[in-house]
């Protein structure tokens, strides 16, 4: 039986890597796991896992999928700004629209909340106006 490589950039397989967390089998430990998990969201149309693994008072109540290819995903860095409530992770992942390539380079803010860690927006951290850490 052939396995599937996970979309996240991993040399993991996806039943041993995002699928759980897809799944609702278990939950991201990290937000860098969260991270990778969310981009398989994308690529898998996971809508539902969007707006779960998505602070709720930060996710769009419109949320909605556009088409497109995921082509790739990189984490450039992650840290945490207070141990297991406060991170932050740097990526850009790759999509192509058309025939055309498109890249979205991003720090992403990430809180966690009793053991579950949630997407929340970009993040600014070096202009204390845009930074938004809540």
């Amino acid at each position: 039986m052939k396995t599937k490589v996970c979309y996240c950039d991993t040399t993991l397989d996806f039943a041993a890597c995002c699928q759980p967390y897809l799944d609702g089998q278990a939950e991201a430990p990290t937000a860098a796991a969260l991270m990778r998990s969310r981009y398989s969201a994308f690529v898998t149309e996971n809508l539902a896992y969007l707006k779960y693994s998505w602070y709720p008072a930060d996710c769009p109540a419109d949320l909605k999928l556009d088409p497109c290819q995921w082509i790739g995903l990189k984490i450039l860095d992650h840290g945490e700004y207070e141990p297991s409530k406060s991170a932050w992770v740097h990526f850009v992942a790759r999509y192509k629209v058309g025939g055309k390539a498109h890249r979205i380079e991003e720090r992403s803010l990430f809180s966690a909340s009793n053991g579950r860690w949630y997407y929340r927006h970009p993040d600014h951290p070096d202009d204390p106006d845009q930074r938004q850490e809540n």
